[in-house]
């Protein structure tokens, strides 16, 4: 068994009473790169940016809760069924973390304060896929560095293969060894590198949305639900390799995998409905949807 994937993983670090790793660190990254992108992308089509910004603060503070409470409900049922303590569960920083709950409670509470401030959500959405996708790619910059998203034992030469002294992120510490327990092959094991196949479907993604936008006559809200879609889809395929490892189940799936097969079929019947319902984007309609065409010139010039 032979690995091409081994590099020793940058271990969280202790600061007082606070823990800290790179996941973190290019989580924050991640949603700073996807809000300058996104707001780019808006001051091109002429929305108006500081109401954007006001939506991004919103939308951080949701994200913060979604990721900590999606998979809230299959813990409570692991709870219910071990019969420990269902509170326990709610902790606010105990627990695990889903992007894809980041994503439901950042984009529920921008899209509430979008229409708090009067900007619309359809096209703001629009430009926001492209920041949902790059703040992916970045984000899971994070997880190659402490080694997290690990999924099955593998012998593809693309896996990731742990060796002696390696401190992989808490959730697979159960995979590490010692000289003294080490494989033939000198390694502990090789295993899916998850959180890699994902940030390189990210990266196709946010690709495949430039080459739709710029290459298609689309409807308004179809080029977000088309992020929305692909995403669900893809985090319900590679999950497969992540079944068993420790994240949350739900009978035969990962609640990540139930999540991302609700969004990738929701998302697909969406791209359809707003083809019908919805008028084709053009700056004229754009100025009918709050844009401001003079500044769409102005940017123009400048760029």
């Amino acid at each position: 068994m032979l690995a091409f994937i081994s590099y020793p993983p940058i271990p969280l670090w202790d600061v007082g009473p606070f823990t800290f790793s790179l996941h973190g660190l290019f989580a924050a990254l991640g949603f700073v790169a996807g809000a300058w992108i996104a707001t780019r992308e808006l001051r091109k089509r002429g929305f108006d940016i500081g109401k954007y910004q006001s939506a991004l603060t919103w939308g951080l503070i949701g994200a913060l809760i979604g990721a900590r409470y999606l998979t809230t409900p299959a813990a409570i049922f692991d709870a219910a069924r071990e019969g420990t303590s269902i509170l326990a569960t709610l902790h606010p920083l105990n627990g695990s973390f889903s992007i894809l709950g980041g994503f439901a409670g950042g984009i529920g509470a921008g899209a509430w304060r979008m229409k708090q401030v009067g900007l619309f959500i359809l096209p703001t959405l629009d430009m926001s896929a492209f920041g949902l996708a790059l703040g992916t790619v970045v984000g899971r910059i994070g997880d190659l560095a402490i080694v997290e998203h690990l999924g099955r034992a593998t012998t593809v030469p693309w896996g990731y293969g742990i060796k002696p002294g390696y401190d992989v992120a808490p959730l697979h510490n159960d995979l590490e060894c010692d000289e003294a327990t080490v494989g033939l092959d000198g390694f502990c094991g090789v295993y899916h590198h998850v959180g890699l196949y994902d940030l390189i479907g990210a990266v196709i993604l946010l690709g495949a949305l430039y080459f739709i936008y710029r290459r298609f006559s689309l409807h308004y809200g179809q080029l977000f639900f088309i992020w929305v879609a692909w995403y669900g889809l893809q985090r319900f395929v590679l999950d497969f390799l992540r079944f068993g490892t420790g994240d949350a189940e739900i009978g035969a799936f990962t609640w990540n995998q139930v999540v991302g097969l609700a969004a990738g079929v929701g998302g697909l019947i969406l791209v359809w409905y707003m083809g019908r319902r919805n008028p084709l984007v053009t700056p004229e309609e754009d100025k009918l949807w709050g844009a401001d065409l003079d500044q769409v010139a102005a940017t123009a010039e400048t760029d």
